[in-house]
């Protein structure tokens, strides 16, 4: 009886969502590689490592720039992704990287830690690069911050970093133009330390998955279209869509996961065109409250209801900016939302946008 000898490109014989479980499955994975928190269910794909869901929550407060946060469950993956994942070597080879310099007397966050314990050992080995080792010729972090610790053996390679880091920063840093759009005065030496320490004390209560379907008669910024990207941010946590080249009618349809902290801000939309040479220009804001969907959703995890039904409304008003009522429903047990937004402080367009609220459990 001949053998079937299976391909040996691994892509060819599962998909991306199996690949990221074998992975997760490797020695190292199966704990949080900030806590050791067992069975991650998160990953930070800038920095390649498995965290659970109380450091993602802190990863995603750093901005999109140090770590991007990606569910392993509830976001779609690509080949692409999983490759690059793979690459970085899973959690154990990053921490000998990220934690090669840690002092003796640091001590790290286990799953007990509070809050703080772990936004400071977390902002220090991913966003000040404290106990990075940059002897390692591939540097696993895209842009190195500009304050950190090094070893005379490493004094030309920690300058052209800063350099790199300096050039990449106006266009990578998107906190940057988010801050300047509600008219914040930069100032990063106080600026910083308060914002850290605002983080330090926040608790998430929930997720919330936001798909940006599309964009509608947005403002032209380019002679006669645009090249518009979408900020979302809510608290200190920001992430943004990718750009849709020369459209004045975008189609995203790409979804983004964001913490919910406990005492639940607006979610903030900006709307920018991208521009290569010079700043980007502003096509729009608008305010989105999830309270009504957060409420929803906690009644849901209490209830034993099972059939799609409507649980409530965010009312279109005067002090909002919906076109039209946004539908609260229960469908296939998940709480979701539709929302039309007209943009403010522009000239015209409306975004359309869906809404999730998912348990801190998934």
């Amino acid at each position: 009886m001949a053998t079937q000898h299976a391909n040996s490109d691994p892509k060819n014989v599962s998909g991306p969502r199996a690949r990221l479980e074998n992975l997760l499955r490797q020695p190292g994975n199966r704990h949080c590689a900030d806590c050791g928190s067992p069975d991650p269910k998160w990953v930070s794909l800038s920095t390649g490592v498995f965290i659970c869901i109380k450091c993602s929550g802190i990863h995603r407060s750093l901005g999109v720039h140090i770590s991007k946060v990606l569910s392993v469950k509830l976001d779609e993956w690509t080949n692409e992704q999983v490759d690059a994942l793979a690459e970085m070597g899973g959690n154990i080879a990053v921490n000998k990287k990220y934690e090669a310099y840690t002092p003796g007397n640091l001590k790290k966050p286990n799953p007990n830690s509070f809050i703080d314990e772990r936004s400071d050992f977390i902002r220090r080995k991913y966003e000040k690069l404290e106990f990075f080792n940059f002897d390692e010729q591939a540097l696993l972090c895209p842009y190195p911050a500009p304050h950190r610790r090094s070893s005379s053996s490493s004094t030309s390679s920690s300058s052209h970093d800063k350099k790199h880091y300096e050039k990449q920063a106006t266009r990578h840093r998107i906190g940057i133009a988010f801050r300047n759009s509600w008219g914040r005065k930069e100032s990063e030496s106080k600026n910083s330390k308060k914002a850290n320490s605002l983080v330090a004390m926040v608790e998430f209560v929930g997720l919330i998955k936001v798909n940006v379907v599309k964009g509608t008669n947005l403002a032209v910024r380019d002679v006669m279209t645009s090249d518009p990207y979408v900020i979302l941010a809510l608290g200190h946590q920001t992430v943004k869509t990718r750009v849709i080249k020369s459209n004045l009618n975008p189609v995203w349809n790409e979804s983004l996961m964001l913490s919910i902290p406990e005492n639940i801000p607006p979610l903030k939309v900006l709307v920018y065109d991208k521009d290569t040479f010079t700043t980007d220009d502003f096509m729009g804001d608008a305010e989105i409250d999830i309270q009504p969907l957060v409420t929803a959703a906690r009644a849901c995890e209490t209830s034993n209801i099972n059939e799609s039904m409507q649980l409530g409304k965010w009312v279109a008003g005067k002090d909002n900016t919906l076109v039209n009522d946004g539908i609260i429903t229960l469908v296939d047990g998940k709480v979701k939302q539709e929302i039309n937004l007209r943009l403010q402080n522009v000239e015209r367009g409306v975004l359309e946008i869906e809404l999730e609220c998912v348990p801190l459990t998934q």
